[in-house]
């Protein structure tokens, strides 16, 4: 059985914080933790320069506590001292500024990832979009919009909770040459997000604009499903390069995407193209291509849109795996025909300016 992400997490929460008297995790002292398909483990315990001294054989029995699990590889820790830095500001409604569409500093271009509907694998489609594009060169951010279902922390291998010099800017995380920002971060695993409105729009302005993005060629946004205030936000208060939607063949998917094109045609925003998600499956055992939700339905409404169709993406158990594991195909095997398929849509994309 492969070595789970979580079962890590499980050991490090063994070892207890000399300073908190918690867990390491709990402390959110544990960040960039990456476990391969090979059951390689890389983490950074990051704490406070001077209470450097207190932790000691902290790393070494941390190290020791991953090491002597069943299943594992080669074991990397890192320590690291930053300054302590204040609390981040809380996420609370704000009432939005009655502007129009506005570029953000530092921010070439905006790249929306959309769809009709959730369960078609948009989130997957965006981490690896984005660590596709870092591969390719560029400077990329990932902003994890979809504010009912945060999933890149777990997507990009990111935990901790993010950090502020000032108590007013945030300092976003940083994995796989990504620089990322959720709201998963700002609140507990099982935590629901129940909020209105007003209070999403507030939220998604300030990791626009109160996230410390620095100097970027193309900000993803991972946008929620669906047709709602978020990617109104969103339109309405930045300056969106265009969007990619993402569906699956099937009819059901396609209906819905059909309205959320239709939505961005009304704000104004262009539809950079579509990617068909789970497109074939090949059977491991015996190598039947099977089309499990349909196919070619995606190309079809391209062709009718006159929309570009980006990629057909196959249903295939090793971007579920990655995903899960915290480090997208793109970066756990890149050498894949699954990895390669994005490291096409994001040349493509780099070819003709979009990112």
């Amino acid at each position: 059985m492969a070595l789970q992400r979580d079962a890590v997490l499980a050991a490090l929460k063994t070892i207890t914080d000399p300073v908190s008297g918690s867990d390491l995790v709990s402390a959110g002292l544990i960040k960039a933790l990456t476990v391969s398909d090979t059951g390689d483990v890389r983490f950074v315990i990051e704490v406070s320069p001077s209470q450097a001294d207190v932790y000691g054989d902290v790393r070494s029995h941390a190290e020791a506590s991953v090491k002597a699990m069943e299943g594992v590889g080669a074991v990397s820790v890192v320590m690291t001292a930053h300054s302590t830095p204040a609390a981040p500001p809380d996420l609370k409604p704000t009432k939005p500024a009655a502007t129009g569409p506005q570029k953000i500093p530092g921010i070439d271009r905006i790249l929306a990832i959309a769809s009709g509907k959730g369960g078609v694998g948009k989130s997957t489609v965006a981490s690896n979009l984005a660590c596709a594009l870092a591969a390719e060169g560029r400077r990329v951010g990932l902003l994890d919009a979809d504010v009912y279902g945060p999933s890149q922390p777990r997507m990009l291998g990111v935990s901790g909770r993010p950090a502020s010099p000032d108590g007013k800017t945030i300092l976003p995380m940083r994995n796989f040459g990504v620089t990322m920002m959720s709201i998963g971060l700002m609140t507990n695993d099982d935590q629901a997000v129940v909020w209105r409105g007003p209070m999403l729009m507030g939220a998604l302005q300030q990791m626009m604009t109160q996230v410390q993005w620095g100097a970027l060629d193309v900000l993803i946004v991972d946008l929620p499903p669906g047709t709602g205030d978020v990617q109104m936000t969103l339109a309405q208060k930045a300056e969106v390069t265009g969007a990619i939607v993402v569906s699956t063949p099937q009819d059901v998917a396609l209906l819905d995407a059909r309205k959320g094109i239709d939505m961005f045609n009304q704000l104004g925003t262009p539809i950079v193209g579509m990617i068909e998600n789970m497109s074939t499956h090949i059977c491991s055992n015996c190598g039947h291509e099977e089309h499990v939700f349909g196919h070619g339905g995606v190309a079809s409404e391209a062709k009718k849109l006159q929309v570009p169709l980006l990629a057909e993406i196959p249903l295939h158990l090793d971007i579920r795996l990655a995903a899960d594991g915290g480090a997208p195909i793109v970066v756990s095997k890149p050498d894949s025909a699954q990895a390669q398929a994005f490291r096409t849509v994001a040349r493509q994309l780099v070819a003709d300016g979009t990112a």
